[in-house]
């Protein structure tokens, strides 16, 4: 999807699940401070081999489990790709570079255990939270608004993960591509988020998570950002959940229409922003 020579991996050793998550640290020395910042807080780290690296296409890597199960790999020195992206459909590519592959998202049945984990042992910087009508918790590690987000749905397992376009054209395209394919694949109809402003939908995959196809998400500075509570709810408009039986749906287009209501919208952009990607100065927070 990028200069990167793989962003995402189907290995087909896990099953119908998430395989793992990886997160890129600049050098082996952070993978050691890691490593040490790891086994002290409990947790047991693999140092992998030339095989996995290679499979992974990186210099090194390290590997563990986070307090839910979910396999968490932290590599430094990834591979740069031999040509450039060339993408199965005609669009304007995907924002990536330092914001990394887009953002991971997890069900979890007790937030607080890995909140915890994700922000104190890892470093994770808390974004924002809302707790209606399901608690959700944000956190960033570069300047996206977040790129991993916790949803205490009383499961376990991948909720999603999001790929960010260059233009919002490429996603109302895909869209109109998605649902011509056949609706019953939408998990999430096109809406617009609350927090980190993407415009966006979602669609279900074979193996039962979402993918979230999006555009104009806000870029922040993190020395300086605060988090806070929220109580909108997750989206502006749209975002009607699909794959949810209707009373389940209904707690959120209730806090979609009282939005609607109050006339509630995102700061205005200061470039128009039909065909290009945002500026980090334009979305700053």
């Amino acid at each position: 999807m990028d200069d990167r020579a793989q962003r995402l991996f189907i290995t087909g050793e896990e099953g119908e699940r998430l395989g793992f998550i990886g997160w890129e640290v600049e050098s082996s020395n952070d993978l050691q401070l890691f490593a040490e910042r790891l086994e002290n807080a409990g947790v047991n780290v693999t140092m992998a081999g030339p095989a996995l690296a290679d499979q992974r296409f990186v210099e090194s890597l390290i590997y563990f489990t986070d307090p839910a199960g979910n396999r968490i790999e932290l590599f430094c020195g990834p591979i740069k790709a031999d040509g450039p992206f060339a993408p199965g459909r005609t669009h304007s590519g995907f924002l990536t570079g330092p914001y990394g592959l887009g953002h991971a998202v997890l069900h979890v049945d007790e937030a607080e255990t890995l909140w915890s984990f994700y922000q104190d042992v890892l470093g994770f910087k808390l974004s924002d939270f809302g707790l209606k009508p399901v608690p959700l918790y944000f956190f960033h590690v570069n300047g996206r608004h977040h790129s991993f987000a916790l949803v205490g749905s009383g499961q376990s397992g991948f909720h999603h993960f999001m790929i960010e376009f260059n233009s919002l054209d490429d996603v109302g395209q895909g869209y109109d591509l998605a649902w011509e394919s056949g609706k019953e694949n939408i998990a999430f109809t096109l809406g617009r988020h609350t927090n980190d402003f993407m415009t966006s939908f979602y669609v279900k995959s074979p193996s039962g998570f979402f993918v979230e196809n999006g555009w104009g998400g806000r870029i922040i500075d993190p020395k300086t950002w605060t988090s806070r509570e929220t109580d909108t709810g997750p989206s502006f408009w749209g975002h009607d959940r699909l794959y949810l039986p209707d009373d389940e749906r209904s707690k959120f287009r209730d806090m979609r229409l009282e939005l609607a209501r109050s006339g509630m919208r995102a700061p205005p952009l200061s470039e128009c922003p039909w065909l290009v990607a945002p500026s980090s100065k334009q979305n700053s927070g």
